[in-house]
């Protein structure tokens, strides 16, 4: 009876704790929340005009989809154009979108079931909920952008994928791809990410196999394909890079820029994973066995490093150190445990080197905004990533100095906002 009781008392917390995030995501709406910052932006001056464009002149919008300077793909915006078209006001469009969003939170939650099959759900719902606290998560939902319906099928695709390393079955490598496919249609980054799941098939079916998902993949592509190069509607590069007087985004990149910022918002968002679990003490003996090797390509690193405030974005340490110092001396002084902690991670274990690797080229443009990581280093961590023993986080005074944390970083978003 006291167990029932326990049960029945969780279920109570739980769902009133989601309630209680969920109002403060309307809330937010309601209050043109933008933690972002260039998330309403991006909503006025990218999304919402091809959206009535396509409702009103649908052939004309498509066909000319790159001059509004769209680097997502028209696909996601034709959808909430629908809505217009069925007479649903903007706002209520917005407000559909931000239920939408919740699924992410859903699937997510899901993977972990699915993967922590012997810690507490409560522990599993906690973690899941915490992407009420992204300030990505906030901003996209209350601001439609297609980066936030991409990452949910892009989880999507890795709950699939997880069911096919479980089960071994066959329909859950087209379920895997099929996904990623709506991934990759709504949000074209996430189409790097294909190798990484083809390369496990790969080892657990015969070539006949292989071939025939593999023309199914290509066969999806082709739509798209055409669209861009015969077409000739080529959104990838149709944005401006903000800070180089509205040089179209280039497919090219430095990657020394890549690296040293993205390792360093890996860093900032797994850091109560670093301080809390097992992972300190061997993370720091790699630094002083490594350390001649990590600095000599910090180093090499910091000499080709050539990221502009200018360009916004950057992430939360290069920020700090641009505003208050108004230089990169402390991002550099930093940079030995940014890229020695990417480096640690993708040294577990051959596949996290190749995430790591795709997670990288992923971003193809000059800018790096901290949206296009967040919240999906967190979910990466929990759901794919090998050999890091997640598990051992998953505890109840871990995810409260993660909930921590989370509440810092909304804090810095809105303190930034006022001294910027």
């Amino acid at each position: 009876m006291d167990s029932i009781n326990k049960i029945k008392n969780s279920n109570i917390i739980n769902i009133v704790f989601f309630f209680t995030l969920y109002l403060s995501l309307i809330i937010g709406f309601l209050y043109n929340e933008n933690l972002n910052y260039g998330s309403y932006g991006d909503w006025i001056n990218s999304n919402l005009e091809p959206i009535k464009d396509f409702s009103d002149n649908f052939l004309n919008t498509f066909l000319n989809f790159d001059q509004y300077g769209h680097r997502h793909s028209p696909v996601y915006v034709i959808f909430l154009s629908l809505f217009l078209d069925l007479g649903f006001d903007v706002d209520q469009v917005r407000l559909i979108h931000l239920h939408l969003s919740l699924l992410l939170v859903l699937i997510f939650y899901m993977c972990l079931k699915l993967k922590f099959r012997n810690i507490n759900n409560n522990y599993l719902i906690a973690l899941s909920l915490i992407l009420f606290l992204s300030p990505t998560f906030r901003s996209l939902s209350i601001w439609p952008d297609s980066r936030l319906p991409g990452l949910t099928f892009f989880v999507l695709t890795i709950y699939f994928f997880l069911k096919f390393k479980k089960t071994g079955h066959l329909k859950y490598t087209w379920y895997t791809c099929g996904a990623l496919i709506i991934s990759s249609y709504i949000s074209p980054n996430f189409s790097v990410f294909f190798p990484y799941f083809f390369f496990f098939f790969l080892k657990k079916f015969k070539l006949i196999r292989l071939i025939l998902l593999l023309i199914f993949n290509f066969l999806a592509a082709l739509p798209m394909f055409y669209y861009i190069f015969i077409l000739d509607v080529n959104f990838l590069i149709a944005g401006q890079t903000p800070g180089l007087n509205g040089e179209s985004v280039g497919l090219s990149f430095n990657v020394s820029n890549k690296l040293m910022i993205i390792s360093s918002i890996i860093f900032f968002h797994l850091s109560p994973i670093l301080i809390l679990s097992n992972f300190f003490k061997p993370f720091v003996s790699f630094l002083m066995n490594k350390s001649i090797i990590l600095l000599f390509s910090t180093l090499c690193l910091i000499y080709f490093f050539n990221y502009q405030t200018s360009y916004t974005g950057g992430g939360v340490f290069f920020v700090i150190s641009n505003l208050l110092f108004d230089n990169n001396y402390l991002f550099f002084v930093s940079a030995f445990f940014f890229i020695g902690f990417f480096v640690y991670i993708a040294s577990l274990n051959w596949n996290n080197f190749f995430l790591l690797s795709l997670l990288i080229i992923s971003n193809i443009q000059n800018t790096i905004y901290h949206k296009y990581y967040e919240p999906m280093v967190i979910i990466l961590f929990f759901t794919i990533l090998s050999n890091v023993e997640a598990e051992n986080f998953l505890k109840k005074k871990n995810l409260i100095y993660f909930y921590f944390l989370s509440l810092i970083f909304i804090l810095m978003r809105i303190i930034k906002f006022y001294l910027v």
